[in-house]
């Protein structure tokens, strides 16, 4: 029986499905200490996972290409934090103010890897180019993050740590990340071969943050904090943010004179945010009690990015298809007329 279409991926379900038992059964007291652990451990073996899969030959394959590297970057470290800042009188009329606050704090992530390279796959955009570019955003993201957090995010009233984060940061993400990199010589292939390992480790390792984290706000009093009405104007919001990045990274390219499959990197790796750095940043960088507020914005902006992506990522497809098929009759003719 085929998957209805409007059904989200099993990974939201089970996002949903978390927050849901956080919800009804948060883990207190001891439990909820042996569970801190427990995501440390899981985010750890996250970033080395992922810094063992990554492959330096294929970043270098696409890293020549600065200029789109460039715009890429702007687009996620500066344009959209401005955005962020520059909105925040229309958000402030959909949301509470600390839910804008987890709003900035998605503006200030890096770009998603996976899907941004499947999606620009998928659309017959510059895989090679997508895959250092989202790959350099993650990894400048370790860095950049905490500073855009302290510059942006916590002057606008957001709770957290100060700019001393960037060392538990580096402790807990870069650090297994680059232990990955040192050992991908001996463990690359096993772990090249063995991706159901990476995925239930990346997928577990975020249901973990995403259960502790609710945990603690539930227990803090979230969802009396939150009106349904606010709830509905995050998703309003989270569109507003989408749609406006994905106008600027379209428009922005054409304008720079980029070709087609530079333009939908652009488009894929510029506009997205990732969830499987966010929320491991933000249980480092924010207090226990508030990361399941914070990192609201940011589960509901992931899956809405997911499935307008994956609509435009088909429409690209089929656009490139005609347009490769129109070329085609075109050089073939073009070859022949000398023969005549």
């Amino acid at each position: 029986m085929a998957r209805p279409r409007f059904l989200p991926d099993n990974f939201t379900l089970m996002l949903v499905a978390t927050v849901a038992i956080a919800s009804v059964l948060p883990c207190r007291g001891e439990l909820g200490k042996v569970f801190e652990v427990l995501t440390s451990f899981a985010i750890a073996a996250l970033f080395f996972l992922h810094g063992a899969k990554l492959s330096r030959e294929a970043v270098l394959a696409g890293a020549t290409h600065w200029r789109l590297h460039l715009l890429v970057f702007l687009s996620t470290f500066a344009v959209f934090p401005l955005v962020g800042l520059l909105l925040k009188p229309l958000f402030l009329l959909l949301i509470t103010p600390t839910l804008y606050i987890g709003l900035l704090f998605l503006c200030t992530l890096p770009a998603t890897v996976q899907s941004a390279i499947a999606f620009t796959s998928i659309a017959r955009g510059n895989v090679p180019a997508a895959i250092c570019s989202a790959s350099g955003s993650s990894l400048f993201g370790i860095f950049i993050t905490p500073l855009l957090v302290s510059l942006v995010v916590l002057h606008h009233g957001g709770p957290g740590s100060e700019l001393h984060s960037i060392g538990k940061i580096v402790l807990q993400l870069l650090l297994p990340f680059m232990a990955g990199q040192v050992l991908r010589r001996w463990i690359g292939e096993w772990v090249d071969r063995h991706k159901i390992v990476l995925k239930v480790v990346d997928q577990g390792s975020i249901l973990l943050v995403v259960y502790t984290a609710f945990s603690a706000a539930v227990i803090g009093g979230l969802w009396h904090q939150i009106p349904l009405l606010a709830l509905g104007g995050l998703l309003v919001a989270c569109a507003i943010l989408l749609g406006l990045m994905l106008t600027f990274t379209t428009f922005s390219s054409r304008y720079l004179g980029f070709n087609r499959e530079d333009e939908i990197t652009i488009i894929f790796c510029g506009s997205k945010k990732s969830l499987a750095s966010g929320i491991p940043m933000a249980n480092v960088l924010f207090a226990g009690s508030t990361v399941g507020v914070i990192v609201l914005p940011l589960m509901l902006f992931h899956q809405l990015q997911l499935m307008v992506c994956a609509v435009l990522a088909r429409r690209f497809a089929v656009d490139q298809a005609r347009r490769q098929a129109a070329v085609g009759p075109e050089r073939h003719h073009g070859e022949q007329t000398p023969a005549h």
